[in-house]
């Protein structure tokens, strides 16, 4: 289904495209840049409880910019697309999801559906890989301080942190299979306080990205915590076909950079790109630096 044509200063359209995943309506955009007849694709989503609407479309129209069609999409249980409970964080439902976007781009008229990338930032830059791993069609992988090892972001936290965090998951399993609400955890909060992500800046990076008004719920089912520890795509990294290039902050509080740094090895064709920038700096003041390097990984892997 396809609606809500617009066009932009930057010569654009962006329609609406859904798609199912496991039965369940996902809500997608899909930018084409004017003029250009059968675009190269770039898939996205974003992060630990990210909405599409979260900063994403700057870097959709800076691809768009550049010649290229850009998918962008919300998770099943995020923004506008349909899924209960709200806000769980799946690491399989979500790559599940990815797969089933990368499948409906593929189909859509107007773009070339066998020149496909995939852009992810912080728990999505895992999902691209896990993706890619099973899916030697796609051309290119952007992993954007990128979630590859839930052991290594564990220890960073702390073993108090995970204590707590395995706690909050018992208890909301046992809400879930009693049948009641589920028991929720903020997503962020400032350091003194228990949350997914209480590192400094982490509650500033991420309301930061939240569009006004601020109606976003920041809390999700603390099942979560129980999960994303032992969520580790960087062991299906030797599978990837495909060029990837990883992008690593050094001032990075929530993904280690050595934990992005260590990976690169499992690639078989893997970049490096260490910057001096903290988790969240991708969408303020580090944006057009990654954009330009980003954006030339693309030229020379994914052809127009």
């Amino acid at each position: 289904m396809q609606t809500g044509r617009r066009l932009s200063h930057l010569r654009y359209a962006r329609d609406d495209v859904d798609f199912e995943s496991d039965g369940t309506r996902c809500a997608g955009w899909l930018y084409t840049p004017e003029g250009t007849a059968r675009p190269p694709v770039v898939v996205m989503a974003h992060g630990f409880a990210g909405e599409r609407t979260f900063g994403l479309q700057a870097y959709a129209e800076a691809f768009v910019a550049r010649g290229y069609a850009v998918f962008l999409f919300d998770y099943r249980g995020f923004g506008d697309s349909g899924g209960e409970p709200r806000g769980l964080v799946d690491p399989a439902r979500q790559v599940a999801d990815w797969e089933a976007a990368v499948e409906r781009v593929r189909r859509l008229d107007g773009v070339d559906g066998g020149q496909v990338a995939l852009w992810g930032v912080s728990l999505s830059g895992g999902h691209v890989v896990e993706v890619a791993a099973g899916d030697p069609r796609v051309r290119a992988v952007v992993a954007q301080v990128p979630f590859l090892d839930g052991r290594a972001v564990t220890r960073a936290a702390g073993v108090g942190h995970a204590l707590k965090g395995t706690v909050a998951g018992v208890r909301d399993l046992v809400r879930k299979y009693t049948f009641r609400a589920p028991y929720r955890v903020p997503v962020v909060a400032d350091p003194d306080e228990f949350a997914v992500m209480n590192s400094p800046g982490a509650k500033r990076g991420v309301l930061n990205m939240v569009p006004d008004p601020k109606t976003w719920d920041n809390a999700v089912p603390a099942r979560t915590l129980l999960r994303v520890p032992f969520y580790r795509p960087v062991t299906s990294a030797g599978e990837v076909d495909c060029p990837v290039l990883l992008v690593a902050g050094r001032e990075d509080d929530v993904v280690p950079a050595s934990s992005v740094a260590s990976a690169v090895d499992a690639f078989d064709d893997a970049t490096l790109l260490s910057l001096p920038m903290g988790h969240f700096d991708g969408f303020d003041a580090a944006f057009d630096e990654l954009v330009a390097h980003e954006a030339t990984f693309l030229d020379e892997h994914l052809p127009g």
